[in-house]
């Protein structure tokens, strides 16, 4: 295992002091490194931990979780136990049960870097992984992004120290070392894209071509190679991230479908997950931005929808629809509108203080039926400055893209709309030479943006 040892120093994946967790499900790869790591922390001065997630799936899970858990007992290992519902994760977003155990277990391993419990987490990905991934990706339509494979050391935080040996490299491991492991009964289950691939159709290749795994790791290299060497010479900072959105100039689409392709798998890895998202969904987007109309539609893999609105493709994560009461009525202070988040309303003297998100009013223009709500059929608002319009070309007019229309609290009295939160008040409201009491109206929307 000298060749790990070199690795993980040639890529420099540890750094004195870190605590490494150890994506372990019980299997012969995962047990052998974390075995691995718990013999060599003191040669990288590190500190190692066992991460197991339960996603609930098939009977054994509890079965691998007691064994893992048995095993860092024994070995005096510190141990993590995270139990998820990927069977409900997978209904709920439409995704494969493979898709949806990955999401769920990622999502734990994000939370322990949040929570600041683990510096770094090794996955005990080889090798033969590698070329699996490799094929898995050319064979959905790839291209030199997922051709590339997995990489050695993603957001400097996933590290895979195993990727450059075999998997009987690793089973020689395990054997001399008498290292204890489960086996997944699923793992044989050849209705599974990558057990096909691992259980029929790369046994058969390497009766052909013997090196065909190490041939398709070093393609993998060089479309990495290739695939950086074109990013270093993209600059698309127009690109604006909010949330879970991202915001592409439609003038972007004039350049290169190399560099366009590229940014906007980008654009959606970092906003969600771009697996599965293939040459044809590329070329889907860039067609839509070419010809689409504003305001419409195109849904892509893993819970994304493309939208044209105005100047720009917005790229968003779907939200869960949220329950909300019909209306609140106005006052000052706190008002929290259901799961969107809430509407601040405070007395101020100065009527020149800068409203950077917010909104001044003369308070004593509200009627005393006004209530916040979302839009209806029939809304109508005086713009500020003169002139009644309808609420929807009032949006229209604002630029206010359509998905986000039916979620913006308004300030109403009866169909009238006195104000738009975010955006702007009525005539009606606006402060004159005869006001005596002025607020400023501001809002934290942490489910609108």
């Amino acid at each position: 295992m000298e060749k790990v040892l070199d690795l993980i120093k040639d890529k420099k994946m540890f750094s004195p002091g870190n605590v490494v967790g150890v994506a372990v499900s019980g299997g012969s790869d995962s047990m052998a490194l974390l075995h691995f790591l718990v013999s060599n922390k003191d040669v990288f001065d590190i500190d190692v931990m066992a991460i197991h997630v339960d996603h609930n799936t098939r009977e054994n899970d509890l079965r691998d979780a007691i064994f893992v858990e048995d095993y860092c007992k024994q070995n005096r290992i510190k141990f993590y136990k995270f139990k998820v519902e990927a069977l409900t994760l997978m209904k709920q977003k439409g995704m494969s049960m493979e898709e949806a155990c990955r999401e769920a277990r990622f999502s734990v391993f994000e939370n322990l870097k949040k929570k600041g419990l683990v510096d770094k987490l090794a996955i005990a990905h080889h090798l033969n992984d590698q070329a699996e991934t490799v094929l898995l990706h050319i064979l959905r339509g790839s291209g030199l992004n997922g051709a590339s494979g997995m990489q050695y050391i993603r957001d400097d935080f996933y590290v895979r120290p195993f990727l450059d040996i075999t998997k009987e490299e690793i089973l020689s491991y395990v054997y001399e070392n008498q290292i204890p492991f489960v086996e997944d009964e699923t793992n044989v289950d050849t209705k599974i894209s990558r057990n096909l691939l691992r259980q029929k159709i790369l046994p058969e290749l390497r009766k052909v071509w013997t090196n065909v795994d190490e041939n398709l790791c070093n393609f993998a290299k060089i479309c990495r190679e290739d695939d950086q060497t074109i990013r270093s010479l993209m600059n698309f900072d127009a690109v604006s991230f909010e949330k879970d959105v991202a915001k592409i100039p439609l003038s972007y689409f004039s350049y290169s479908q190399s560099f366009v392709g590229r940014l906007i798998l980008d654009c959606i890895q970092k906003i969600g997950n771009a697996q599965d998202v293939s040459k044809k969904h590329i070329d889907m987007i860039c067609d839509f931005a070419r010809s689409g109309q504003n305001g419409s539609r195109i849904s892509l893999p893993n819970n994304i929808t493309c939208f044209k609105e105005y100047e720009f493709i917005t790229l968003a994560v779907k939200k869960p629809k949220l329950e909300v009461a019909t209306e609140w009525k106005f006052k000052k202070g706190v008002t929290r509108v259901g799961d969107y988040g809430t509407i601040h309303v405070k007395k101020i003297s100065d009527r020149s203080q800068k409203t950077i998100g917010g909104l001044l009013v003369d308070i004593d223009k509200i009627p005393q039926n006004a209530v916040w709500r979302f839009r209806r059929e029939g809304d109508f608002i005086e713009k500020f400055g003169g002139g009644i319009v309808k609420l929807k070309k009032y949006l229209t007019d604002k630029k206010i893209p359509l998905r986000l229309r039916d979620f913006l609290p308004v300030l109403c009295s009866g169909m009238e709309v006195l104000a738009v939160a975010n955006v702007d008040i009525s005539e009606s409201l606006k402060i004159d030479e005869k006001t005596k009491n002025i607020a400023l109206i501001t809002f934290n929307l942490k489910n609108w943006v």
